[in-house]
């Protein structure tokens, strides 16, 4: 008997354009999921029959909860490298192996592209401007020339050195925190390492590139935010539970700080009636950073090929497999 594969929270299709699957359609069945399966009984209804879901990044947690529900489930696998919002415990605990897909440089590229739209539609307000246009408006209000200003950032990895590049071409003057830095790994991106307090202080750009953790959570709060300049701008295209968003709203609505864009969010899909969908001084995107067709292909290239090894018996790539030894 075939088995079934779950495709999950694949909201245009787009898997089965940017992969091959013919390989793994021969031999089991592919279901995509064009929708959020956002509550537990209705995903542990709709994957009952399932026994390998393939995620898209970390869209849909995989519980606990939800994988002791789904008796046929055998292997889940990650599109990305992070691999967080699936309890890879409770899946070892079940003998249901995870694997994560591997890390691939074209992710930094595609994200620090959308960083910078977000820096530029913010300070020159082109989406608020489109919008009058579109409405038979003309200019109705003054850009900021980034040139020449500072950029902060918050995190240093491949996508915050990518970001510090381009920010040298723009002619900025760069520096950069986090909490394990040092003063060589900061100069050998071209930025100088400050205090946190100094960062959100002196930046007219403050672009947050650190990974989601206990100690990073809310880590941008209030008081950052209200140490900003008036004039500054925060973008985020990290994680939404970075950033305490009830304060980034109050900053927004107070005019405390000039702008923000942002890409990522607390509760995703962005609810519908969210304040951040009415304020006039943020740019939001639905999380595509890393959602190109260069990158959607990659990842799932890398999914099919790791879905018909273990069709074949051969699983590799799995970050659960010490803990399903010992069980």
């Amino acid at each position: 008997m075939k088995m079934n594969v779950a495709i999950l929270d694949d909201y245009l299709g787009i898997s089965q354009e940017v992969a091959n699957w013919e390989n793994v359609k021969s031999r089991a069945n592919i279901v995509v999921f064009k929708r959020p399966l956002s509550l537990l009984d209705e995903a542990v209804r709709e994957l009952a029959e399932f026994d390998i879901v393939c995620t898209l990044r970390e869209r849909m947690p995989i519980s606990s909860d939800l994988i002791s529900r789904l008796p046929r489930l055998k292997y889940i696998v990650v599109t990305g490298k992070r691999y967080d919002t699936v309890d890879v415990a409770a899946a070892a605990a079940r003998g249901i192996l995870v694997s994560n897909t591997p890390v691939t440089g074209k992710g930094a590229g595609g994200v620090a592209e959308l960083v910078w739209g977000l820096i530029l539609s913010v300070s020159r307000n082109i989406a608020a401007e489109d919008h009058v246009m579109r409405n038979g408006g003309w200019q109705t209000r003054a850009g900021t020339t980034v040139g020449g200003k500072v950029l902060g950032i918050l995190g240093l990895g491949g996508l915050g050195k990518r970001v510090a590049e381009i920010g040298h071409v723009f002619g900025m003057k760069v520096q950069a925190w986090s909490q394990n830095m040092t003063p060589d790994q900061a100069e050998s991106a071209g930025a100088k390492l400050v205090s946190k307090e100094e960062l959100f202080a002196t930046s007219d750009v403050v672009t947050v590139h650190l990974a989601l953790s206990e100690r990073t959570r809310g880590i941008v709060g209030s008081t950052e935010l209200r140490t900003m300049k008036k004039s500054a701008y925060l973008i985020n295209t990290a994680r939404g539970a970075i950033v305490d968003e009830i304060a980034l709203i109050d900053a927004l609505r107070s005019h405390a700080i000039a702008g923000a864009g942002l890409d990522v969010f607390e509760h995703e899909p962005l609810p519908t009636d969210h304040p951040f969908r009415s304020l006039s001084n943020v740019v939001i995107t639905p999380h595509i950073g890393y959602f190109t067709r260069d990158m959607l292909g990659t990842y799932y290239g890398d999914a099919v090929g790791l879905i018909e090894a273990f069709l074949n018996g051969r699983p590799h790539r799995i970050v659960n497999m010490d803990m399903a030894v010992g069980t």
